[in-house]
């Protein structure tokens, strides 16, 4: 459907005006003086939209609106929102979630500021708060990940600003890598200390590599027993995916397909029926831990416990990189070192039909013994005669 326009030529200068519709938002395009003018009206009433044009006009023909203070009018709260509410729904669920937690400690820190009073400097003072608050690097890096994406919305599709300021600040240097797995001993003790709704979720996850909230939002419409697949759809980079399932998964859906619950659609639902809760998950994980003597390990773990084995079986990373779904192999290459086999692979081929025994036979076969003779006579036990010259 095309978008709906106005056309129309103004009489005294000759100038075309040009407005659209985009997305139920009016939009105005005006030519001044060789300078094209795109921008938002940021309004659905076409009658406002054309007052606020009409504006920008008289702006243009006094010569302010290209030397006003952008983003003084502008404050962070009304950033925040029109972020929420305009390019928050474009991602998954869990996505939005971490939005609107980071936008709540963005909130309280900056407040009722205007946008252009909003520096670097600040920026970096939030930082150091969040640092002695306790949190993890990887944490602040999403928040400042949260607010550069605002900043730069504000600058190509709102025109709001015309610098980003988070763009000057560096980020955090993350350390949050876990190099641990669970063993196959630790696996067996685990699962023998977990009720039998916790020791399918731990069995399952083992088998699938699933994040959490993956797993426990896991409905009956995305399994097909049929092809053995399992569909993600709520992913954290927004890009489903789909999983192959191992004899191991297969049958831990195929018992609870028996008992499936009339009440949900939740393959792993609590005895309500109903999503089983993180914190319950949590606190039932913890507690077969450490009946099991486990430590330094959580549930995050099990993913991880999935990629490493995969890693130590041969598995290359961009298979693992596709199974775990990442958007970027570059976060997949903390399993490099655990693929020493598979590297060994790539050159134990080279000698499936390549060696200096046949390599020296096929030579004299081929009537190219002369050069194998030339270097044979320079050659003594000990290597290469050194030159003379």
């Amino acid at each position: 459907m095309l978008p709906i326009a106005t056309y129309r030529r103004d009489q005294a200068s000759g100038r075309e005006i040009h407005m659209f519709k985009r997305s139920g938002v009016w939009w105005a395009c005006i030519r001044h003086n060789g300078r094209k003018v795109q921008r938002s009206l940021e309004t659905s009433d076409r009658k406002l939209a054309k007052a606020i044009e009409s504006k920008v006009r008289t702006e243009l023909v006094e010569g302010v609106y290209f030397n006003k203070p952008i983003g003084r009018d502008r404050t962070f709260p009304q950033l925040v929102v029109k972020f929420m509410r305009e390019h928050a729904p474009k991602v998954s669920d869990s996505q939005q979630r971490s939005y609107a937690t980071s936008s709540k400690h963005l909130l309280k820190f900056f407040g009722e500021i205007d946008l252009l009073s909003i520096s670097p400097k600040m920026i970096s003072r939030y930082k150091v708060l969040r640092r002695e608050a306790g949190l993890r690097p990887a944490t602040i890096n999403r928040e400042m990940a949260m607010l550069s994406k605002a900043f730069n919305l504000a600058i190509r599709e709102w025109e709001w600003l015309e610098i980003n300021p988070v763009s000057r600040v560096s980020k955090e240097k993350e350390d949050n890598e876990r190099d641990r797995w669970l063993t196959v001993d630790e696996e067996v003790c685990l699962l023998e200390n977990s009720s039998e709704w916790l020791r399918d979720i731990i069995l399952f996850n083992l088998h699938t590599g699933l994040r959490q909230d993956e797993l426990l939002s896991l409905t009956w419409d995305r399994v097909d027993v049929f092809r053995k697949t399992i569909l993600i759809k709520d992913t954290k980079n927004g890009k489903p995916r789909t999983i192959p399932l191992n004899k191991t998964a297969l049958d831990i859906l195929e018992s609870k397909a028996r008992v499936i619950s009339i009440r949900s659609k939740i393959v792993f639902h609590s005895k309500c029926g109903t999503k089983i809760d993180k914190h319950n998950l949590r606190r039932a994980f913890v507690i077969a831990k450490e009946r099991s003597g486990i430590e330094d390990f959580t549930f995050h773990g099990l993913r991880h416990t999935f990629a490493t084995r995969l890693a130590h079986s041969g598995v290359d990373l961009y298979k693992i990189s596709k199974l775990l779904g990442h958007k970027d192999i570059k976060t997949t290459q903390r399993y490099a070192h655990h693929c020493p086999d598979s590297l060994r692979d790539g050159v134990d081929i080279l000698e499936a039909d390549y060696n200096l025994t046949t390599v020296g036979r096929k030579a004299a076969i081929s009537g190219e013994g002369n050069c194998h003779k030339s270097l044979g006579n320079k050659v003594r036990p000990e290597g290469f005669e050194p030159s003379t010259h």
